[in-house]
């Protein structure tokens, strides 16, 4: 009996160390990325190395695929994309590299991101599955912000801050603005030369920058950008304040302005604009800016009051200055740098449209029946640089 039960015991021993065994795994090694530090563009096309590592030999061969994914920047024009390149680390190594094309180009443009996703892992595990590349712009050396002009306060007696865009975060804030593309109907209604497109719009120490420039693109032979917070913000009275340098030149045209909130349904002249500041560039024209209302008449013809501020020395590309104007429901008044330069009376029936809410429009045109076209005199890229809008309304 002694002897039955000791063999039974050995038996289970046995058993014991054989299912331990069949039970073993071997741990996959575990994948690692390289951390890519913020590339700097070049005018260029160069390469960078993504270094793949495990964290012990490779048993066999193990492998994963590659994919970009779009974030601010673009495949094709910041960056050549793949998708699903298969990637081998072989048997007992631990490493592998795998080159990242950046494009260059020699435009001015925000810092931007991609990613590369890190797919389809086999014999191995992942540390992680995303790759962020960061790629900062180096076509800004010859963008010079002033460093001088007026300012105006960021409060005001008996008055509240209703609305700003102050452009001090690293990209636009589209909560607040939309970007409108291509010709629009007539040249935008005015025959005017560029195409609008968003990468004309950058952010650059803390200003907003629009830049028109002198490129063939979709038919055209300029690009410029325009912005506008329809649907987004629109308001009625208050105080708006921007502090802007403006850009200069034969056929560039900057304006600063307002539609109303109901443009989309009755149209223009009847929505009413305020233009709170306009340009009309070339020689002394440089130095001269104008104020003017919009709206339809009592037989829904457009009429127009504007004046127009010129400055005694320099022009408006020299340093910033500040537009504003005030509105109620009874006026709007123009100012420059705190000095009223213009005034309209806008209590007549024949004005309602102001008394109406308004939305923000920012653009750059080049050409257009206004300031006529470029000339070999006007020098590319012209840039509007706003530093802040704030817009504020009686308490």
């Amino acid at each position: 009996m002694v002897k039955k039960v000791q063999m039974i015991a050995i038996i289970m021993l046995l058993c014991m160390g054989s299912c331990s065994k069949s039970t073993i795994t071997v741990k996959s090694p575990v994948l690692t990325a390289n951390d890519v530090p913020t590339l700097t563009e070049a005018d260029e096309n160069f390469e960078t190395q993504l270094i793949f590592l495990l964290d012990s030999p490779a048993q066999q061969n193990a492998g994963f695929e590659l994919s970009t994914e779009n974030y601010t920047a673009e495949a094709g024009k910041d960056y050549i994309s793949f998708k699903n390149e298969p990637i081998t680390i072989e048997a007992g190594q631990t490493q592998v590299e795998f080159p990242v094309t950046i494009m260059g180009d020699n435009r001015v443009e925000e810092t931007e991101e991609f990613f590369i996703n890190i797919l389809n892992p086999t014999e191995m595990q992942l540390k992680k599955s995303v790759i962020s590349i960061t790629i900062a712009d180096d076509d800004y050396a010859d963008l010079v912000i002033p460093d001088k002009g007026y300012y105006t306060p960021e409060t005001y007696t008996g008055m509240e801050l209703i609305w700003q865009d102050e452009f001090s975060g690293t990209t636009i804030n589209e909560g607040n603005w939309t970007f409108e593309t291509g010709t629009g109907s007539n040249g935008w209604g005015n025959n005017e030369l560029q195409y609008y497109k968003k990468e004309n719009t950058f952010l650059r120490e803390g200003n907003l920058v629009i830049e028109a420039r002198k490129e063939n693109f979709n038919g055209r032979n300029y690009t410029s950008s325009r912005m506008i917070t329809q649907n987004k913000f629109d308001f009625k009275y208050g105080r708006v304040d921007i502090r802007a340098v403006l850009p200069y030149g034969q056929g560039i045209w900057p304006a600063l302005w307002m539609l109303g909130a109901n443009f989309s349904s009755v149209g223009w002249p009847a929505c009413g604009e305020i233009d709170i500041v306009e340009l009309i560039g070339g020689g002394e024209k440089d130095s001269r800016i104008y104020g003017t209302a919009h709206w339809a008449d009592d037989a829904g013809k457009l009429a127009s009051y504007g004046g127009k501020y010129n400055l005694n020395t320099g022009i408006f590309n020299d340093e910033f200055h500040v537009f504003s104007i005030i509105w109620s429901s009874s006026r709007i008044t123009w100012y420059v740098d705190d000095i009223e330069y213009h005034v309209i009376d806008t209590s007549p029936s024949e004005l309602s449209e102001f008394q109406n809410n308004f939305f923000l429009i920012c653009n750059v045109a080049v050409g257009g029946n206004w300031p006529e076209s470029p000339d070999a005199s006007t020098v590319f890229p012209q840039r509007m640089i706003i530093d802040y809008i704030r817009i504020f309304q009686n308490k």
